[in-house]
């Protein structure tokens, strides 16, 4: 690993004992509050999971844009199905105004609706039904066998992070028993024609949730962040990792303790011949609907003072979700 982009083992925190975790938990906490970005190993995941996914959803973005269009989100705001090119810009949710990102998405949400949900805005918006493509046939298996396997990885990664706050391990948990996550399948088209001024493949912006995985094509560029400098690092992808970074939410519960970092994805550069497609899975945590975000205790300022005003997990995120996203004409 190196000082700038390091990676965490995660196995090796689960094999730890309850007396070497506290050590693991402060490593962790070095790279949140320095970054917000790390890679993840140990963790679990089968192969045959993310290669299904990802044979999936490349065919998916294989097909025609008619038979892709057969799962469009059926009007702006709708938050799952196909989003096609030029209908969303994400850099508008930091009150950034640029020409719609170059990209391309299939987005799901939580496989199953919480047993006595009543909050119509949580029913039409985070439940909402994915609207799933009739081909390639496999898709929906593969996607559900990666979101499930990604939830789960996401609730270990907040059992490392309750500790690394110096919180009970599962503190977390009731926070996060019925999360409104979300898993994105994102196709960076291969660039024919030169981007507009201020266009992107992904505008700059932070992630909304507690935490975000990232799963980027092998060997692929383009992915930055801000560092503390001011200026902008490429992010590459580890072999066998999923990146990992903090999320809006996490740094309100954290009170900037832990940064929420601004990302982007560059275009290509085509004096090099870099026009080549891009493809990448984002798995965006979230946690339960009604939960109330609030500094933690242990992460308050010396003056015993909270930075920003609670938040309610979904609100917030069908807000910042519907900001980016072209009005329909």
């Amino acid at each position: 690993m190196s000082a700038d982009f390091p990676v965490f083992d995660l196995s090796r925190f689960e094999r730890a004992t309850a007396a070497d975790k506290p050590a693991l938990g402060a490593e962790v906490d070095r790279i949140c509050r320095d970054t917000g970005f790390l890679a993840i190993s140990g963790h679990g995941v089968p192969q045959a999971v993310i290669d299904g996914a990802w044979e999936a959803a490349r065919a998916f973005f294989d097909l025609p844009a008619e038979e892709k269009q057969k799962s469009r989100a059926p009007y702006a705001g709708y938050p799952y199905g196909y989003l096609g090119p030029g209908t969303e810009a994400l850099a508008k949710s930091k009150g950034v105004d640029t020409p719609p990102d170059l990209k391309e998405s299939f987005n799901g949400g939580p496989l199953a609706v919480p047993p006595g949900l009543t909050d119509q805005d949580a029913l039409a918006f985070c439940y909402a039904a994915t609207i799933w493509p009739d081909k390639p046939a496999d898709f929906r298996t593969a996607w559900e066998a990666y979101y499930r396997a990604l939830e789960d990885l996401a609730r270990r990664i907040m059992r490392v992070f309750a500790v690394a706050l110096k919180l009970p391990e599962g503190a977390f948990e009731p926070t996060i028993d019925r999360p409104i996550s979300a898993l994105r399948a994102l196709n960076y088209p291969e660039q024919r024609i030169t981007p507009q001024a201020g266009q992107l493949r992904a505008g700059a912006h932070t992630d909304y949730g507690s935490l975000t995985i990232l799963l980027p094509q092998a060997g692929s560029g383009g992915l930055q962040i801000l560092a503390p400098s001011g200026e902008w690092r490429d992010v590459p992808p580890v072999e066998g990792t999923f990146l990992i970074n903090i999320g809006d939410l996490m740094a309100l519960w954290t009170n900037d303790r832990w940064v929420s970092t601004l990302h982007r994805v560059v275009n290509p550069d085509s004096a090099e011949g870099r026009t080549r497609r891009r493809q990448s899975f984002a798995f965006f945590h979230q946690p339960n609907w009604d939960q109330e975000i609030v500094c933690l205790p242990s992460c308050l300022d010396a003056g015993g003072k909270a930075k920003y005003q609670p938040v309610r997990s979904g609100p917030y995120l069908m807000s910042k979700f519907k900001s980016t996203v072209k009005p329909a004409m």
